[in-house]
C-alpha cells in the first residue's frame, strides 16, 4: 500500500520527475518494479557441443550445467544459456557485451581461434551461428562485481581504470561513497 507521504517522498527525492505530473502518475509509477540488473543472457546456437567447443577455444569458463538442448556457461553470480536450435539469420547490431578479464587476452584467443572481429571501433565478433558479441574489459565499464564475488572467482586483483571510476562516482556508486 502506497500511503500520501511515500508519493511526497518520492517526489521530493527523485532525479526523474517532471512538473505537471499527477499524483495518479506518482501512485503508478511508484508501483512499478525497478530493473536492477541481469541474471542471464540466453544465445540460441546451431549445436550445443559445438558451440561449448567454440566457447572453450575462447574462453576460460566453468559450465555450471547441460542438458541435450542447453547448457550454462557460469559467470560468477550470472550465466550465459546455450540454447540448441538457432534458424534466424546472423545479427547485425543486435549484440550484448560479454565482459572479460582481459580484453587483449580475449583479442588474442579470437585471433588463434580465426575467428574474425567485425568492422568497427569495439572487440565484436560473430559465433558460428550469427550471435554477435563485443568484448569488454571489466576494467573499463560501470559493471562491478561484488567482493565476494570477484573472490569466488578467483578475481580479486581486477580494478577499474580512471574513466570507469569517475563514472560510478558521477552516479555516486564508487567505492567509500555512501
Amino acid at each position: 500500500m502506497i500511503f500520501l507521504h511515500d508519493v511526497f517522498d518520492i517526489a521530493r527525492t527523485s532525479t526523474h520527475l517532471s512538473f505537471g505530473r499527477t499524483l495518479e502518475d506518482l501512485m503508478a509509477e511508484s508501483a512499478k518494479p525497478r530493473l536492477v540488473g541481469f541474471n542471464h543472457v540466453a544465445l540460441e546456437v546451431g549445436d550445443i557441443e559445438e558451440a561449448l567447443a567454440f566457447y572453450g577455444r575462447l574462453f576460460t569458463f566453468e559450465l555450471r550445467g547441460k542438458s541435450d538442448s542447453m547448457a550454462f556457461i557460469d559467470l560468477g553470480d550470472q550465466f550465459i544459456a546455450l540454447q540448441g536450435g538457432r534458424k534466424q539469420p546472423a545479427d547485425d547490431g543486435r549484440h550484448f557485451g560479454l565482459v572479460v578479464n582481459d580484453k587483449e587476452a580475449a583479442r588474442r584467443a579470437l585471433d588463434a581461434a580465426g575467428v574474425a572481429s567485425t568492422d568497427g571501433p569495439f572487440l565484436d565478433f560473430r559465433d558460428p551461428w550469427g550471435n554477435r558479441i563485443e568484448i569488454v574489459g571489466y576494467d573499463n565499464i560501470q559493471f562491478t562485481k561484488a567482493p565476494n564475488v570477484l573472490r569466488g572467482m578467483g578475481l580479486t586483483h581486477l580494478t577499474k581504470n580512471e574513466h570507469a571510476k569517475q563514472e560510478l562516482a558521477d552516479k555516486g556508486m564508487a567505492v567509500g561513497q555512501g
